[in-house]
């Protein structure tokens, strides 16, 4: 037996030493895999931002949902499990929310609209509706003016209130920013917790979106809000011929639909009423089919 052995490593010594045979050419490189459904996927902004998104199920349009301030993608998760089923459903995660790095410098809404573009650059569907949340409806907006010819609609969820009012001043944005300056964790759970939920109503959930959101970065919140604040509607929307409609809470202040037909003359808003702010999350039996129904119109619009 050990002579045995001996003449074998005597014979794997000989090959090494050697004339050996080419190797066999390398396999043909495959195609990358198609990533998970639901997996993080990344794509670069022109700024250099890594930009977060998720792509789930199949189907024209694409549905992409867009976040409000100080949040992230996963306020739609009572959203993307339902409308995966029919569409295509895309979320993104804007700089400095969620997954997607903080790596800015200047905060601001067309920041955040070239954000969604970008993740939308890797995302082959012809057809593309915009669905955002309070500061995502303005996002959605400048999303839009960089995806022309893409985007046939955009549905904005309690937000778009302010179209047609005047700008605020500098004055009146420093005032309102200030409590965030000097106390951003309180003053964001204070403004949580008593001004966009209805009294007394989802108590738990209200609890946990102020505490998520109270943990956001000052350095990208505050200027954010501020951003948000001094938006001006204007320009934008005369750079838009798609359908743009509302999805909004009767909390707060009522949308004043006449001034905005103003300057939006075929403006439509639909209003769930015992909502709050977060109506996605409060009642999704009772949003989902309202955002449905929304789709619908805007996929197979109403013959003239």
């Amino acid at each position: 037996m050990r002579n045995t052995l001996i003449g074998l490593l005597a014979a794997f010594a000989l090959l090494g030493c050697g004339r050996q045979e080419a190797p066999p050419p390398p396999a043909p490189a495959s195609e990358p895999a198609e990533p998970d459904p639901g997996a993080a996927r990344i794509a670069i902004a022109p700024d250099g931002v890594h930009v977060q998104y998720r792509v789930y199920g199949a189907g024209e349009p694409a549905l992409v949902f867009i976040h409000g301030w100080s949040c992230d993608s996963n306020y739609w998760r009572e959203q993307v499990p339902v409308f995966q089923k029919k569409y295509t459903v895309v979320t993104v995660d804007l700089a400095g929310h969620g997954g997607t790095d903080a790596s800015r410098t200047r905060w601001s809404i067309r920041g955040f609209g070239q954000d969604v573009a970008t993740a939308l650059s890797a995302v082959p569907n012809k057809q593309i509706i915009l669905v955002g949340h309070s500061m995502g409806g303005p996002v959605a907006l400048e999303a839009a003016r960089l995806l022309k010819g893409r985007v046939i609609g955009i549905i904005g969820v309690d937000t778009f209130k302010s179209i047609g009012a005047p700008v605020p001043g500098q004055a009146q944005v420093n005032a309102a920013i200030k409590p965030f300056e000097t106390d951003f964790i309180g003053t964001t759970r204070t403004m949580v917790t008593e001004h966009l939920f209805v009294k007394d109503d989802h108590p738990q959930l209200a609890q946990k979106v102020a505490y998520d959101m109270s943990l956001s970065s000052p350095r990208v919140a505050v200027p954010a809000m501020r951003a948000l604040l001094e938006y001006d509607f204007t320009e934008p929307l005369k750079d838009l011929s798609v359908p743009i409609v509302a999805i909004n809470s009767d909390l707060g202040e009522p949308l004043n639909e006449v001034r905005i037909r103003k300057v939006l003359p075929k403006f439509r808003a639909v209003t769930l009423p015992g909502t709050g702010h977060f109506l996605m999350m409060e009642d999704p039996q009772l949003f989902n089919p309202a955002l449905e129904a929304e789709l619908a119109t805007m996929i197979s619009p109403p013959a003239s």
